[in-house]
């Protein structure tokens, strides 16, 4: 019975334990499900979108709030952080984030933001991090840089963008890097800014190219060598483009359609040629011109010294501007600082604009560019004033100036707003030596000494290149205002031909001779010169001792300066007066000179040269009014250039 009993009640047993399991299961249900509801009707808040700066002078900083109020005012919320703040273990909480960051010397982060940048490179090398520590993350990095520092051009901002990539975050816009030395990064900025705005309103992922004309340029990663080879790629020489360049878009002089019919005169800058000179910097000027500011008047606009026409002969770098009325030019030289992506050829066959518009046009797309000045460290409102009311105009820049057929014409509205000029000729054109008005100080390039280095250095256009050469010389004797023989030292190329240079001095008499080494402008295609061939400080003054010394006394060496790595010989019995140097240029008694129309001399605008321009003072030539700043740099070969 007791048996029978006990198995009689196993089935009640199973059926209370199936009915409390039920039970349970139903109330874990319950409260499992209330518990998601709760969370869905109040989620874990997502941490706001934060734009984090790393910054060292403020220019970083200036640019991330000029970011956020840009989102704001279109109603995008994000937090401004600087990264000295930040705690970068943070950032796996972090779904959208954007970086402004700058690179300081040698590569290195701000000093405040050594930190944050260390954090993320030990994150993603470490192994336990994982590619998925920021998977929820996107990100956008805006590099600021100089690109006088080479390699390590914007490096922290390359850096970040490659660990957030290695630890899963995603770019949204891609990482775009600006140049604190050139004189679009506030554009280059803004158009990137409108890039990350249009992702973030349309929620997408930006592409590199765009389609509105910026593309990869804009928005892509580029290192320098990628740069230069995207310029080489893109080279073209009006005498190569026949049948392959774009069709032009022809125009009559006051610049209407001609209803399909030629004007008969081609623009000198094509829409390759023209897309290759800005991408460099350049402001083009109608259709043969151009202007570009010079890094030695931002140097002296923030107080850091002059270029070497300052310790020379007074000029005012701060108030200089740099231009040229026609970017074609009729040789290649090896050391051509734009690798010849300006157009060649052998005389003037393009359409011509008017000599004032010129000036105008220069005038204005210079001071805009001082403009883009204001606020940069040590630039004060009294040298952006100064800077604003350009008193000397380099007629240099690329090309040959002298081939504009109204270069008389520009020239004297540039002397009658009493805007100094100093105008380079490579010595091809002779006959427009011969006609060309007063200019301040007038430049004829001496690249070499022989016709076979002129040949190999300048590979001109023209056959008869040497005779144009001489012949050019020979002009320049008969100028009554100052004159000058620009040497180029190229290292290996023409820096043992001190007899042979010795000799072109009887033809052409210059009043100096300046002796500059050689500038290495990145590697190209087009040319053979690498930083083996730049000439250190010690190989230009030996140098220029020797030839002063083949003169026997008619030129001395008189000044220097070391942080353009240049040497002025003077004519001495015209320059050195009671043993004191009388090179530098009275501009006001020029500009007088030139508007009573009477013929004078180099003699008549003269003035003393200070003591500190003076070849072996302390100062090598740096004026002891500006505040010399000295960047590191470190290059892979054993070659480091002095100054």
């Amino acid at each position: 019975m007791s048996i029978s009993n006990s198995l009689s009640s196993v089935p009640a047993r199973l059926t209370l334990l199936a009915l409390f399991s039920a039970t349970t299961f139903y109330c874990l249900y319950k409260s499992r499900r209330l518990r998601y509801l709760k969370l869905s009707l109040n989620p874990t808040p997502k941490p706001k979108p934060k734009i984090i700066f790393l910054s060292e002078t403020g220019t970083s900083k200036t640019l991330a709030l000029r970011l956020h109020r840009l989102l704001a005012s279109n109603g995008v919320a994000f937090d401004v952080v600087d990264s000295r703040h930040y705690e970068p273990e943070d950032l796996p909480k972090e779904t959208l984030i954007i970086l402004v960051a700058s690179t300081w010397q040698d590569g290195a982060p701000p000093a405040a933001s050594r930190f944050f940048a260390t954090w993320l490179a030990e994150a993603a090398a470490d192994f336990r991090a994982g590619s998925l520590l920021l998977s929820s993350c996107r990100v956008a990095v805006f590099g600021v840089g100089s690109r006088a520092y080479g390699e390590s051009f914007n490096a922290v901002a390359k850096g970040l963008a490659t660990h957030l990539r290695e630890l899963g975050a995603k770019e949204v816009v891609p990482l775009c890097e600006g140049d604190v030395d050139g004189d679009d990064l506030d554009k280059v900025f803004d158009r990137w800014c409108e890039k990350v705005l249009a992702v973030l309103k349309g929620g997408g992922v930006a592409e590199c190219d765009d389609g509105d004309g910026g593309g990869a340029l804009d928005y892509g990663v580029y290192s320098s060598s990628e740069e230069e080879s995207d310029v080489e790629s893109e080279i073209v020489d009006l005498e190569d483009i026949a049948g392959k360049a774009p069709s032009r878009r022809k125009t009559l002089a006051s610049g209407e359609e001609s209803n399909g019919k030629l004007s008969g005169r081609k623009e000198m800058v094509t829409p390759v040629i023209r897309a290759n000179l800005v991408k460099q910097g350049y402001k083009i000027i109608g259709s043969h011109s151009g202007v570009k500011i010079c890094r030695w008047t931002k140097a002296q606009l923030r107080g850091r010294g002059g270029c070497y026409k300052h310790s020379f002969y007074g000029i005012e770098s701060h108030r200089c501007m740099e231009a040229t009325p026609s970017l074609a030019c009729a040789n290649k030289c090896v050391f051509c600082w734009r690798h010849h992506t300006n157009p060649v050829g052998k005389s003037w066959q393009w359409e011509m604009d008017d000599p004032v518009e010129i000036v105008n046009s220069a005038i204005h797309l210079h001071t805009n560019m001082v403009k883009q000045m204001k606020g940069v460290p040590g630039v004060t409102l009294e040298r952006l004033n100064e800077g604003l009311s350009p008193r000397h105009c380099a007629l240099s820049l690329v090309g040959e100036p002298i081939m504009y057929p109204e270069i008389n014409a520009l020239v004297d509205e540039l002397h009658k707003r009493r805007i100094s000029t100093f105008l380079v000729t490579n010595a091809q054109f002779p006959e427009k030596i011969k006609s060309l008005k007063p200019i301040t100080q007038l430049y004829v390039s001496v690249d070499a000494a022989t016709k076979d280095s002129l040949k190999a250095i300048d590979r001109p256009l023209f056959g008869d290149f040497w005779e144009r050469f001489i012949d050019s010389l020979t002009a320049l004797r008969e100028k009554h205002q100052r004159t000058v023989y620009r040497l180029t030292l190229v290292k290996g190329w023409n820096t043992e031909d001190v007899d042979a240079y010795s000799k072109l001095f009887s033809i052409g008499d210059p009043d100096f001779v300046e002796i500059k080494g050689v500038t290495y402008c990145g590697k190209s295609t087009t040319s053979k010169i690498t930083m083996e061939n730049v000439p250190w400080h010690t190989d230009v003054k030996a140098f220029s001792e020797a030839l002063a010394l083949k003169s026997q006394g008619e030129y001395e060496v008189a000044c220097e300066h070391a942080h353009s790595c240049c040497i002025l010989l003077a004519k001495t019995n015209k320059f050195k007066i009671d043993g004191r140097w009388y090179t530098w240029i009275d501009y006001e008694k020029f500009h007088d000179l030139v508007a009573s129309g009477k013929t004078f001399d180099s003699r008549d605008y003269m003035t003393v040269t200070p003591s500190w321009a003076i070849y072996g003072s302390k100062e090598s030539g740096f004026d002891p009014g500006q505040v010399r700043y000295r960047k590191e740099r470190h290059h892979k070969s054993s070659h480091n250039q002095s100054g």
